[in-house]
């Protein structure tokens, strides 16, 4: 949503309230340049609750008059959707929804058009508009605290974890985040709790309801530690893999194997970074570096 281009629209005549009704909604989209609209009539129609006839002319009226205009389209489901770009120049030139200064032409404690500046303190005078005045824009906090942003992150994380455990066998969710919190607390990596869930998840696929353990139950009784240590031993066994292969392309390069042909840039590139060869060493092998 753009705060810029809500507060314009808000402050113009549009002739009628389902045109206001329609801009305001697109104005809800748009970047602050106006930019980046894309929805339907139809979803225009469902949020606004207004006639599709009255959507679809509103819209075609304002293209008309040049409020809006088609900026590209963007692929849907349904096809493709029209990307409009409210025009601001064309929004300023309207009418504004602001009353009109009344000179009263008393000459006795005349009333004031524009509120008082405040007390100064220290020769420096209070703000122009009082704080509620409807010229301030008030803009949403832009920082959030940061243990509130952490909190979010590990409830979504937490309850991603959960969702890989068989669906029909989660009980007492409660119980089961504070467990999977607890046991991420004491080193367990996320990432890897979640592959042990899978990992269970799997296993237990072809399991009769009644042979798999509840959520609750599973986390507490620490049942993840097998998932763990399987995990563990097949990523030793990939490093081991790993460690060989860069072994045998080493020898390749060194012996200027016919077959160093076949060694890709991406490899060349780990063997660098991994200093198991030299430039000089590479391109001996009639490899490019």
């Amino acid at each position: 949503m753009s705060w810029r281009i809500a507060n314009e629209c808000a402050e113009r005549r549009f002739g009628s309230p389902a045109r206001k009704q329609i801009i305001m909604f697109l104005a809800d989209k748009a970047s602050d340049d106006g930019s980046g609209i894309w929805c339907s009539k139809g979803t225009i129609q469902r949020h606004t609750e207004l006639g599709e006839s009255t959507v679809k002319r509103t819209i075609n009226d304002f293209l008309h008059e040049g409020i809006l205009i088609e900026a590209g389209q963007r692929r849907c489901q349904n096809g493709y959707t029209v990307i409009y770009r409210i025009v601001l120049a064309k929004i300023s030139q309207l009418d504004s929804t602001a009353e009109p200064d009344v000179e009263t032409g008393s000459t006795v404690d005349p009333v004031q058009s524009e509120p008082g500046r405040g007390a100064m303190v220290d020769g420096v005078r209070g703000p122009r508009w009082t704080p509620n005045h409807p010229k301030t824009i008030h803009k949403p906090p832009t920082r959030v605290d940061a243990r509130e942003a952490a909190a979010e992150v590990e409830d979504l994380e937490f309850g991603k974890i959960l969702s890989a455990y068989p669906e029909d066998r989660i009980r007492d969710r409660r119980t089961c985040l504070k467990q999977i919190s607890a046991a991420v607390k004491a080193g367990v990596k996320a990432e890897d709790l979640l592959l042990a869930v899978k990992a269970y998840a799997v296993e237990t696929e072809s399991y009769t309801r009644s042979k798999v353990c509840f959520a609750d139950n599973w986390f507490k009784m620490r049942r993840w530690e097998k998932g763990l240590a399987q995990i563990q031993v097949d990523r030793a066994k990939a490093l081991e893999a790993e460690a060989k292969g860069r072994a045998s392309l080493v020898e390749w390069i060194l012996g200027r194997h016919p077959l160093c042909k076949h060694i890709t840039r991406r490899q060349v590139a780990d063997l660098l970074a991994n200093k198991a060869v030299t430039p000089e060493q590479v391109r001996s092998a009639g490899l490019e570096v």
